[in-house]
């Protein structure tokens, strides 16, 4: 089973609609580990609604936790502590796209954090990035902590509005592979993640 976990550069980097590119793109199964906050409004319950396929299973998280805040935090204010043997992969024979929460060094208790998730995994990391003033910074940074920890990186999906050289400069620097680029989009519904899937179906994504 190809397991590919989906990180972000931090909140709202878009995480989300690349998971759904993804798990279009691929017929894969979807699985947000822990959701903080939006319990009405989930990550999975808007996959569901962006998807089109018929094959892709959706997973249920393993922590629901109501507060929108760091999952430690999170899991504080509802009276538990995440637990990372809890984490148990669903059985599929199906790739799985996972979805982490914020960036890599969000904290889940004391002593882990979502990185410790993708090594708990043995899963290839996508990296997304969103450009903003910062985001070479944090971009590299994220890269390096990858590497630093021997993670396999797929590659790098960049989300909003493009910035070229900054772009080529996290490329070059990091000799990371550019997956996508999805634009600034006015309405994200099933119909812009099917034209981002005819993007992803290039080259960009053979061999991952």
């Amino acid at each position: 089973m190809r397991r590919f976990f989906i990180t972000g550069i931090g909140t709202d980097a878009g995480k989300t609609t690349a998971a759904a590119v993804l798990t279009e793109t691929l017929n894969a199964d979807y699985w947000k580990p822990l959701q903080a906050g939006s319990l009405d409004n989930s990550d999975t319950i808007k996959i569901r609604s962006l998807i089109s396929n018929t094959k892709s299973i959706l997973h249920p998280e393993t922590y629901r936790l109501s507060a929108a805040m760091s999952p430690h935090a999170a899991a504080a204010v509802d009276g538990i502590k995440i637990d990372m043997e809890k984490f148990i992969l669903p059985e599929t024979s199906n790739t799985l796209i996972i979805e982490g929460a914020g960036g890599l060094m969000v904290p889940l208790n004391d002593k882990h954090f979502v990185i410790d998730l993708i090594e708990k995994f043995k899963a290839q990391a996508i990296l997304v990035s969103r450009n903003y003033l910062g985001s070479i910074n944090h971009t590299l940074l994220s890269a390096a902590m990858l590497k630093s920890r021997n993670i396999p990186v797929a590659g790098i999906i960049f989300n909003g509005k493009t910035e070229k050289a900054s772009e080529e400069f996290i490329l070059n620097y990091t000799g990371l592979k550019c997956l996508l680029r999805i634009n600034e989009e006015k309405n994200v519904d099933a119909e812009m993640i099917l034209k981002y899937k005819s993007l992803l179906n290039s080259d960009s994504i053979s061999g991952i």
